[in-house]
């Protein structure tokens, strides 16, 4: 990546866009935690249900899907680390996925690596608006096939369960 012309005009767009992702991902923790929270109170009220012969099959689709959706609110606003921390990656800094203001990618670095690898960045204003392009692509990425993906899924495993329970509900009221 070549920057021909870096200057204010560059740095205002990278700084709002980042601000734009970050908000994106608050609005994405605070939905699954009204997710997490709803699913909690139904569970509550629906699980004593499974106990009465008439609310039984309605009870099991609600607790059942409170339950996906409880893991896939949780799972949507989880941060996502790698379990193993690998030290000493020099040289995974020069490959395409290394993300140098990314704290999951360089804390791999001892602080000497990182001071020197910053250094080379911030000399070069293109590195810099690279570094900042990547920023914005991880982010955007990480958004994208991660938090919301998992955020819509545990949305729809809300609606369907209590659909689904409102349905067995009528039915099975209906057959009696």
């Amino acid at each position: 990546m070549k920057i021909t012309n870096p200057g204010g005009h560059l740095d205002q767009m990278m700084r709002q866009t980042r601000a734009h992702h970050v908000q994106l991902s608050s609005m994405a923790d605070l939905k699954a935690n009204m997710l997490l929270t709803m699913s909690s109170l139904v569970l509550t009220v629906a699980a004593p249900r499974v106990l009465t012969p008439e609310f039984r099959l309605a009870g099991i689709v609600l607790v059942v899907s409170c339950i996906a959706t409880i893991a896939l609110a949780a799972y949507a606003a989880m941060p996502k680390l790698p379990l193993r921390r690998r030290h000493n990656d020099l040289e995974a800094t020069h490959r395409g996925n290394f993300n140098l203001l990314f704290f999951g990618d360089f804390t791999r670095l001892t602080y000497e690596e990182f001071e020197a690898e910053m250094e080379k960045m911030m000399n070069d204003p293109s590195a810099a608006y690279e570094a900042q392009v990547r920023e914005v692509y991880a982010l955007g990425v990480f958004l994208a096939t991660k938090k919301y993906r998992f955020l819509r899924l545990a949305y729809l495993s809300f609606i369907a369960g209590l659909v689904g329970s409102g349905v067995v509900m009528a039915v099975t009221s209906l057959w009696r």
